[in-house]
């Protein structure tokens, strides 16, 4: 078995299960996967994460980040809802992911499943970053980041297409957030992402797996937007 089907994973961001469905329908033989974020997964909980996980994988991004067992339980309840992908803080300390690469290593005698270790949010830019983390730039940060993540054992990764070159271990499942079509990559309505990609770009610049959200949900004919993602990942 394989983590994903393709390198695009459907970010489902919306607020019902109806709507969710929906939206899934005219896709889901052709995405590699999907997200599930906290608006769908708080609201309708496990139950709905496993009616998805039996027609696809799903990514459960819920960014954990917390005392190492709380941690280790939250990972563990995505695994047993049907998760293939989680997401938790790189920001938690070299301990706690010690101890989720453990977990993860456990996890993957049953099936395959991957933690991913966010660096820094592709919403933040350097004047947005908090206070204390002004010292240093976002690429600094995300350097940092990812040599801890890979000291602690976890080899899945998330960052910005952007700083795909900053990271020098190969090995990494890298998962770039942030994804635009070359068309609607400037838009001012969608600037809550201030390091934005496209699909080709990010391919080439050495990402495993991309997520893509908006252009997908606004498309006035979302399964042919889904092939042209495709497509352009693979030229």
């Amino acid at each position: 078995m394989r983590l994903l089907k393709n390198p695009l994973i459907f970010a489902l961001d919306v607020d019902s299960e109806e709507e969710a469905f929906k939206r899934l329908k005219p896709v889901i033989d052709l995405v590699g996967g999907v997200k599930i974020g906290p608006r769908l997964a708080y609201r309708y909980g496990s139950p709905f994460i496993a009616k998805v996980a039996a027609q696809t994988s799903v990514f459960v991004d819920n960014k954990y980040f917390d005392i190492p067992s709380t941690m280790k339980s939250a990972v563990k309840a995505s695994f047993d809802a049907g998760a293939t992908l989680v997401t938790v803080h790189a920001m938690s300390g070299l301990q706690a992911l010690k101890e989720l690469a453990q977990l993860e290593m456990e996890l993957n005698r049953i099936r395959p499943f991957k933690i991913l270790a966010v660096t820094i949010l592709t919403s933040w830019e350097k004047s947005s970053l908090p206070e204390n983390f002004h010292s240093w730039s976002i690429e600094n940060h995300v350097k940092s980041l990812s040599q801890l993540v890979y000291q602690s054992g976890i080899r899945g990764l998330v960052c910005s297409g952007h700083e795909l070159d900053l990271i020098s271990q190969k090995d990494f499942f890298k998962v770039i957030p942030g994804i635009r079509l070359s068309s609607d990559a400037g838009k001012d309505e969608a600037q809550d992402q201030k390091r934005v990609m496209t699909p080709k770009q990010a391919m080439k610049a050495g990402a495993q797996a991309l997520v893509v959200g908006r252009p997908i949900l606004e498309s006035s004919d979302p399964r042919q937007t889904v092939l042209e993602i495709l497509e352009s990942c693979s030229s």
